[in-house]
């Protein structure tokens, strides 16, 4: 796992359009242009202004071997004050599924969360019906704590969503 750059574009373009059918289920629609290096260029340089922002940290995860992008994860709606909280989006090659990836990941993530920014809750939503990333939020230490009815457009339609949350530590908030 390591921060997402520009230099991601085609490579993301790759992997995402190679992931298409296997992912619609669970996305929004996308256009044509997403699937393409320039669409992803343009996406990326989105979530690095958000990043820039300290609003996001965009991760990309990598092949070991090769430093091919096999997925992302992201730390999104970085929120401090009396919140000091954010959610977590992740997605994985399905040719990598099964493998510890995502929950890997979904750990490290919620590890800099909690040591490097002094959060204290992560939250995260999957399709009701989406029981392998419920796995993996379950086996990161989430716990659900309740369900949003057409929470998200997803593939075509607004569907309803489990929540989970993982509290990182009950410090109080930085000053």
């Amino acid at each position: 796992m390591r921060g997402l750059t520009l230099d991601d574009a085609a490579a993301l373009a790759d992997v995402l359009t190679r992931n298409r059918a296997y992912m619609a289920p669970y996305e929004p629609h996308r256009d044509e242009a997403f699937y393409t290096e320039a669409g992803q260029r343009a996406r990326i340089e989105g979530l690095l202004g958000e990043r820039d922002a300290g609003r996001m940290i965009p991760y990309v995860l990598v092949e070991t071997a090769t430093g091919a992008p096999v997925g992302a994860i992201n730390l999104a709606n970085i929120t401090f004050g009396p919140l000091c909280g954010a959610g977590i989006g992740y997605w994985v090659d399905q040719t990598r599924n099964g493998r510890g990836l995502a929950t890997a990941a979904v750990e490290e993530v919620c590890r800099t969360a909690r040591d490097e920014l002094g959060l204290h809750r992560i939250e995260a939503g999957t399709l009701v019906d989406n029981v392998a990333s419920r796995r993996v939020l379950a086996k990161a230490g989430f716990t659900e704590y309740g369900l949003a009815p057409r929470y998200l457009h997803i593939n075509g339609a607004w569907r309803d969503h489990r929540l989970f949350q993982r509290l990182l530590h009950d410090d109080p908030p930085a000053a």
